[in-house]
């Protein structure tokens, strides 16, 4: 898996600021050319040798397969697309291997900055080699959060939020992975997201000490019949049992 992530990375790159071939999908979602060659590249290299193995991939018609099988590997070729369509180095290939729910390996890679995140379940998580871990951080206030200003200045908070630093990255797994080195303290997002968005960046967090969850405590399942998600929080413990405190309560859209 780590040597199909660091393959796809450095075809990803191939493309990364050039005049790329780009269209619209489901929406306002962006798709090029490169997304679909790394989808490609990694469906070779991983499914083709497990067989035995399901597939949910963004770029991949979804195979109602995968929910017969134990193990699944969960593919985002390029999450945050719209930063790599415009030459923004926050973007990274997202790989798990998922099994009976839980992700029990993880990579993420962004080659821009060639910086390679990994971990395996009870194994630790690792940035370039090194082990790395989140922070210790237990105060809202002042705290660098991963996410995007416009949750937090949202006309609806009846108590406003204390000043954050903010870290704005398109890719929410490269996100979670700031948190997870302890570039970031925490991210936090109140809007649907997919497994093939989450899944590896869920475990390495994990894995260097954080908690990810639901807004509202709850652990994330994957390779489910819907494989979304309402929302996140990802943070060190003492942060993200604040954090969870603040929203927990909210009702959010099924």
């Amino acid at each position: 898996m780590l040597a199909a992530v660091r393959e796809a990375g450095i075809l990803a790159l191939g493309f990364y600021r050039t005049d790329l071939k780009k269209w619209i999908k489901g929406g306002d979602s962006i798709v090029t050319e490169a997304d679909i060659a790394v989808n490609e590249l990694l469906q070779k290299k991983l499914a083709v040798e497990r067989p035995d193995y399901g597939w949910l991939s963004e770029e991949t018609e979804d195979d109602h397969l995968r929910l017969t099988r134990s193990r699944v590997w969960v593919v985002d070729p390029i999450d945050g697309t719209r930063a790599f369509a415009k030459g923004k180095p926050h973007f990274v290939i997202s790989v798990a291997l998922v099994e009976n729910g839980a992700p029990v390996l993880g990579a993420l890679f962004n080659p821009a900055t060639d910086e390679f995140f990994e971990a395996s379940a009870g194994g630790g998580a690792r940035l370039n080699g090194a082990s790395i871990h989140v922070t210790d951080r237990a105060s809202i206030a002042g705290c660098r959060m991963a996410s995007h200003l416009t949750l937090f200045r949202h006309p609806a908070w009846k108590e406003p939020w204390p000043e954050m630093e903010m870290i704005e990255r398109n890719s929410v797994a490269y996100r979670i992975a700031l948190v997870a080195c302890g570039a970031a303290d925490a991210a936090m997002a109140l809007s649907a997201k997919n497994d093939w968005d989450l899944a590896a960046a869920d475990l390495i967090v994990r894995e260097a000490g954080g908690r990810m969850t639901s807004h509202d405590g709850r652990p994330l399942v994957y390779n489910r019949e819907l494989p979304r998600h309402r929302s996140l929080i990802a943070a060190g413990p003492r942060l993200h049992e604040a954090l969870s405190a603040r929203v927990g309560g909210l009702t959010l859209p099924s």
